[in-house]
């Protein structure tokens, strides 16, 4: 019960219903005390009046404002009575719940925001009108409005119940990470349910720039989803606002946290907030992504992290990325790129903006990772991925930008010691592969390349790809651009296979193998070339080059092995070297202090430890709320870095809870 009394000549006390209400809209788990609901949907509020309530001569008049300057106009202020608004059909609305004893004075109120109402704080206040008494404007309470994935007149309305459970109410997932051939993950608390989390959340809109321009005009555009996740891609980096987090994708990472060492939004959403809005140091594309999840889920927009493995960086919009190569390596000409692997959110709403049918409603793409800007703010997207399916690269937002990432082609260049340049090799394949997320109700990877692009090597593949270059807003190269001549020279066929699976404190054993593939007998002068390059595509250093002379018969093969030193590969983003076995176990049950044991086997050496000794570390934790959860753990020290382990637990009430 949630009740307070009201010093009304009439009205003597108010109950919201909190728990109640809060249960019925999905917002428990966020709070039983305050008044959360979600918009399109009824809500409870019991008077109970000195007298008996008359509803053919008593008038019940409420208001509900959000924001600065609230106005009927924006959607921000609405003035409604029972069973019927003063206001248009975007007004909120009242009537007598059942419950209602009227002859003794208590009026159980059904209130219903509109489904496209703006969401955030609002305050509600009362207007009594009685035969004897006129009370006007009395303040009632303060209440939190947020989407609404149940409501089939909501943008973001779900169907399916199992998709609104994991894509709205789950607080935890995993994301994926690694490269096309070694995909692995790593769990992620996503802690959207935080008693402290909406306001966080709210506060986040409130100091966007848009908000800070034109109060009014914002919050009354919160009622569209579309909106409010754009305003969200550009706030959860810091790249034009006070936004959240700082982004750095190399060391040094002084005066602030690796990215690698996250493993939750919480601890960055408080910081941020307990700071004045401070960016928090550091992130990258996961982070981004796994923060702007828990702020849309916390809001009622279904979401999902997704993982593009060989991800491009288009910084031309031209849908190809050009590779420049002089006998030493890559060479610096180009600011196109592609990542080992980039990480962003989906999420789900209806996209009227674009077309009269339904035709780009469902998944958009949605990143907050600072890679261009999208009408000068740093952020992309919503780009429906129904668009980017089929090529529809001129359609907002960011439609172009996205179907780079998953489907550009890589063209190599041979630059030569006078400056000229020839195009080599193009790649039509290669970018956009594994693309993943978290399966519905199971810790397992599902793929989705499907709805991305059609099947590499495919007519309509091509098909596809030619019309998004039509439709796109820049050239692609001219095919008479190749120098044939030196394609013609290259029948031979290159291949690098790993020797053994790469292990912190071993080298790398690596196999060169060459075919040739023409008639005649050739000679070879042969650059092997090693770089680390960091996780965005960029090169960080050289590591070593070898120069190998070699004839070749025809149709025959040559193989060379050679191998990277360890010293070599501490810098090296671009390798994964630590390959660690872990297991998790765990003992629970809600509100009582438990102890959780992790053991490691140890495949190298830690100073003050032998090889294959173990290490045990033990705690003491109370869990806070009963439910499925993911208890992870995180190690790092100077030797190891990014080493993490977790597991599912189901916390069980506490006895008489």
């Amino acid at each position: 019960m949630n009740l307070f009394f009201l010093p009304f000549e009439d009205v003597v006390k108010v109950d919201l219903n909190c728990e109640k209400n809060n249960r019925a809209h999905n917002t428990i788990d966020i709070s039983a005390s305050r008044l959360i609901v979600r918009r399109g949907q009824s809500f409870l509020v019991r008077l109970e009046l000195r007298g008996p309530f008359r509803p053919t001569t008593d008038v019940l008049e409420l208001t509900v404002e959000t924001g600065p300057k609230p106005s009927e106009r924006l959607g921000t202020r609405s003035v409604f009575r029972l069973s019927a608004s003063l206001g248009n059909d975007s007004s909120w609305m009242a009537e007598v719940h059942r419950d209602s004893n009227l002859p003794a004075g208590s009026v159980t109120l059904g209130i219903t925001s509109p489904a496209n109402a703006p969401v955030g704080e609002y305050r509600l206040s009362l207007s009594v009108k009685t035969s004897t008494t006129a009370v006007t404007g009395r303040s009632l309470c303060k209440l939190i409005l947020l989407f609404n994935p149940w409501c089939q007149e909501d943008w973001v309305y779900l169907p399916k119940q199992e998709e609104r459970q994991e894509y709205v109410m789950t607080e935890h997932g995993l994301v994926f990470i690694g490269g096309s051939r070694s995909i692995s993950s790593m769990a992620w608390d996503f802690g959207q349910f935080e008693p402290d989390i909406v306001d966080i959340c709210l506060k986040m809109l409130d100091m966007n720039p848009k908000c800070l321009r034109n109060p009014p005009e914002d919050f009354s555009a919160r009622c569209n989803p579309i909106y409010v996740s754009r305003v969200v891609s550009a706030m959860v980096n810091t790249n034009d606002d006070k936004g959240v987090v700082a982004g750095r994708w190399s060391e040094p990472y002084a005066g602030g946290e690796r990215p690698t060492s996250w493993h939750g939004s919480v601890d960055i959403l408080r910081r941020w907030y307990q700071s004045n809005c401070n960016p928090v140091k550091y992130g990258q594309c996961w982070v981004f992504a796994s923060v702007m999840c828990t702020v849309l889920r916390c809001l009622g927009i279904p979401c999902r992290v997704i993982t593009n493995f060989g991800s491009a960086h288009d910084t031309d919009k031209n849908l190809t990325i050009d590779k420049y190569y002089s006998d030493y390596g890559i060479c610096p000409e180009s600011n196109d790129s592609v990542w080992n692997f980039h990480v962003w959110v989906e999420a789900w709403m209806k996209r009227p903006d674009l077309s009269r049918d339904s035709l780009y409603d469902g998944w958009q793409v949605v990143d907050a990772t600072p890679q261009e800007t999208s009408n000068g703010v740093f952020c992309c997207g919503p780009a429906p991925v129904k668009a980017i399916l089929e090529g529809h690269t001129d359609l907002k937002y960011d439609v172009d930008f996205v179907f780079a990432e998953v489907n550009a082609d890589q063209v190599e260049w041979k630059v030569f010691p006078d400056g000229s340049k020839t195009r080599i090799n193009t790649d039509t394949s290669s970018v956009g592969q594994n693309i993943s997320t978290k399966a519905i109700g199971i810790d397992r990877r599902q793929d989705i390349t499907a709805n991305y692009k059609y099947a590499e090597g495919t007519e309509m593949e091509r098909i596809v790809y030619n019309q998004a270059v039509r439709r796109g807003t820049k050239p692609r190269y001219s095919d008479d651009t190749v120098d044939n001549h030196l394609q013609n020279r290259l029948d031979v066929s290159p291949s690098i296979v790993l020797l053994n699976k790469p292990v912190y404190g071993q080298d790398i054993d690596l196999k060169l193998t060459l075919k040739n593939d023409d008639r005649v007998t050739r000679t070879l002068l042969i650059r092997v070339n090693a770089q680390a390059v960091r996780i965005n595509g960029t090169i960080s250093s050289q590591i070593q080059s070898q120069l190998i002379e070699q004839m070749i018969l025809p149709n025959q093969g040559m193989l060379t092995r050679f191998s990277i030193a360890l010293f070599q590969l501490k810098q090296c983003f671009a390798i994964k070297l630590l390959w660690l076995r872990q297991h998790l176990y765990q003992y629970k049950k809600c509100s009582e202090d438990h102890t959780a044991a992790i053991p490691f086997m140890l495949k190298s050496l830690i100073p003050m430890l032998k090889p294959r000794q173990r290490i045990r570390l033990t705690w003491a934790f109370t869990p806070s709320r009963p439910g499925l959860k993911k208890l992870v753990a995180t190690f790092d020290c100077g030797q190891f870095r990014n080493i993490k382990a977790s597991c599912n637990v189901e916390v069980r009430p506490a006895p008489g809870a």
